[in-house]
């Protein structure tokens, strides 16, 4: 045999040899979903399959509770159940004798349900200061938590969280301002966002009940003397102090409509020097149509 004969039948054995040990370690073990997050208590099914035609065995371990749903010999199909922790699932295959694994990292979240939201005070003078305060209890993961505090569409203040904890946490957000005309006119919120994404979820938003702040601009010496009008479900408060401000216009919680017009009217009372009469009226364009009212008088000693 020539040379080079045996050179050629020398590197097809090294090719044979080279291709039927890659081919016996060459498997893989493959998990879906690649990423998974799960609400508290929540449940979820776990794929593992793998390259090897004939694979010796195979299954999935894992801490949290396991319903096996199918079972093929390339495949096996998993109910993950009960999920209340953080945890890693290991999906595995034995082919020829080698064993090669697949990891998933479990991600427990919890989504703040109800969103507090609280004015202090919930009357207050203009230019004076109030707080606006947001709290919600029972979140996970704390650093995927933003709670924004909003004026109407506007966004007063904004803050993402962060920490590490591996239980649910409360969070709460506060902030300071100065009353103005503007606050008394449009509504406060609170919005939560978890933002899950980086983990294989969704971002999940929910929002606190509106709330109104009650601005009012005082003058001379506070008397807490107050007028009130009723139209409808709209009530309109009147200061009666010796120089008069109508307060904002309020609508009860149950009232379909919008109030509007409202004014605050003052006469000089005869013969009492310094003294006034003071009355309430107010329009409202309610469910039932507009409306219109007037009373609530109220009389100073001078």
């Amino acid at each position: 045999m020539s040379s080079l004969s045996r050179w050629g039948l020398h590197a097809a054995l090294l090719a044979l040899l080279c291709c039927s040990e890659s081919g016996e370690a060459a498997f893989e073990v493959h998990i879906w979903p690649e990423r998974l997050v799960v609400e508290n208590g929540g449940s979820r099914t776990v794929n593992c399959s793998t390259s090897c035609a004939n694979p010796d065995t195979g299954g999935l371990e894992t801490t949290l509770e396991k319903t096996l749903l199918e079972d093929q010999p390339r495949w096996k199909s998993f109910w993950i159940s009960n999920v209340s922790w953080d945890a890693v699932l290991f999906c595995y295959f034995t082919c020829a004798g080698e064993q090669q694994s697949k990891s998933l990292n479990v991600s427990m979240y919890q989504f703040p349900k109800q969103i507090i939201l609280q004015l202090q005070p919930v009357w207050v003078t203009l230019g004076k200061p109030f707080t606006i305060e947001c709290r919600v209890s029972a979140v996970k993961p704390l650093e995927s938590l933003t709670l924004t505090l909003l004026r109407g569409k506007e966004t007063l203040h904004s803050q993402t969280f962060s920490g590490g904890a591996t239980d649910p946490q409360e969070a709460r957000v506060t902030f300071n301002s100065t009353a103005s005309k503007e606050d008394g006119l449009l509504n406060f919120s609170c919005q939560a966002e978890l933002d899950l994404r980086s983990r294989g979820g969704d971002i999940l938003r929910n929002i606190s009940e509106n709330k109104v702040l009650q601005v009012y601009a005082p003058a001379g010496k506070p008397d807490g003397h107050h007028c009130h009008s009723r139209v409808g479900t709209a009530v309109l408060v009147c200061d009666v102090r010796p120089a008069l401000l109508c307060l904002r216009p309020a609508l009860a919680p149950e009232a379909d409509g919008h109030l509007w017009g409202a004014s605050c009217l003052a006469e000089a009372a005869p013969g009492l020097p310094g003294a006034a009469h003071v009355s309430c009226e107010a329009t409202a364009m309610v469910a039932a149509g507009t409306q219109h009212g007037s009373s609530g008088s109220w009389s100073s000693p001078g």
